[in-house]
């Protein structure tokens, strides 16, 4: 089992729509790569 990670240490991207930084999240495990809105407003929001 993998250790804990503080939240300060996990990854984080930019939100192509906001602008506003987010954290990698286990929902987003195996698809990290391709996360590319902080959330789903963003996401249905996109300019």
């Amino acid at each position: 089992m993998a250790k804990m990670r503080r939240k300060g240490d996990l990854p984080t991207k930019i939100c192509a729509t906001c602008g506003k930084p987010f954290a990698w999240r286990k929902k987003w495990e195996k698809v990290w790569e391709e996360v590319r809105y902080c959330s789903d407003r963003c996401r249905t929001k996109r300019s």
